[in-house]
C-alpha cells in the first residue's frame, strides 16, 4: 500500500473518506499548533513535515494553488525557526536568553498588516473570480467563493508571519481564520475538516490566553 496514495481510505465520516495522507497531515498540523501554543521551538520541525505532507496532498488532489502556497509557508516556517532561536538585543525571553520573547503588534503594525491583507486579498480575489469564468474556462473550474477564499488565504499568511515573529496577536488572526474555515467547509458539505478546524479553534483560544501570560511575564 502506497502511503502517499490518497485513494487509501482509513475511515469514512459523514460519507467522506479520509486517506492516510489526509490523516497524517491533520495529525502533523494539530501537533504543530499545540506545540506552538505551548511555546515550544520544536513546533517548527513538525511544521516542516506538515508543509511537505500538504504539498503532496494538494498535488494529488490537483489543488495547484494550495500546493504552490506550501513553499511560501515552508519559508515562513524557516524564518520563524530562526527568529524564535536567534533573538535580537532586547528581545530575549526572561526565562531563556537564547529564545525570543512574546511581544505584541503595535497599532501602526496592525494598520500596515490589514492594509496589505486588504490590497493583496482584493487582487487575488479578482484573479480567482475570473479563473474558469472569463479566463481559461477550459482549464479551471470556477471558485464558488473566490473573495472569501482569497481573504482567508491572506489572513492565513498574516497569521503565519505573526507566529514567526512570536506576536501574541497571531492567535487573534488564527481564530478568525479557523472560524471562517469552519463556515467554508460546512458550506461545501464537508464533515471531517470542520471538526479539525474546531480543534484548531479551541487550541487558538487556549493559546491566546497562554501567550498573553507569557507576554506579561516577558517570556
Amino acid at each position: 500500500m502506497n502511503f502517499f496514495d490518497i485513494g487509501n481510505i482509513v475511515f469514512t465520516i459523514g460519507g467522506n473518506g479520509v486517506s492516510w495522507l489526509e490523516l497524517a497531515s491533520v495529525i502533523a498540523g494539530l501537533t504543530c499548533v499545540v506545540m506552538a501554543g505551548r511555546n515550544s521551538k520544536y513546533n517548527f520541525w513538525v511544521g516542516y513535515i506538515y508543509n511537505i505532507l500538504l504539498f503532496i496532498l494538494f498535488w494529488n488532489k490537483h489543488l495547484y494553488s494550495a500546493c504552490l502556497l506550501q513553499p511560501i509557508a515552508f519559508a515562513i516556517n524557516a524564518f520563524g525557526h530562526w527568529r524564535w532561536t536567534h533573538p535580537k538585543a532586547g528581545e530575549e525571553s526572561a526565562k531563556d536568553a537564547s529564545a525570543l520573547k512574546v511581544s505584541k503588534l503595535s497599532m501602526r503594525g496592525w494598520c500596515l498588516a490589514l492594509t496589505i491583507v486588504m490590497v493583496a486579498g482584493a487582487i487575488w480575489g479578482y484573479v480567482l473570480s475570473q479563473l474558469g469564468t472569463s479566463w481559461w474556462k477550459d482549464t479551471f473550474s470556477p471558485d464558488p467563493t473566490p473573495w472569501l477564499d482569497s481573504f482567508v488565504l491572506m489572513l492565513t499568511l498574516l497569521a503565519q508571519f505573526l507566529s514567526a515573529q512570536k506576536k501574541w496577536d497571531c492567535w487573534i488572526v488564527w481564530l478568525i481564520v479557523n472560524a471562517a474555515n469552519i463556515t467554508l467547509y460546512l458550506s461545501a458539505g464537508l464533515v471531517f475538516m470542520p471538526i479539525v478546524s474546531a480543534l484548531y479553534l479551541a487550541n487558538g483560544i487556549w493559546s491566546l490566553w497562554t501567550w498573553f501570560n507569557l507576554y506579561r511575564e516577558g517570556k
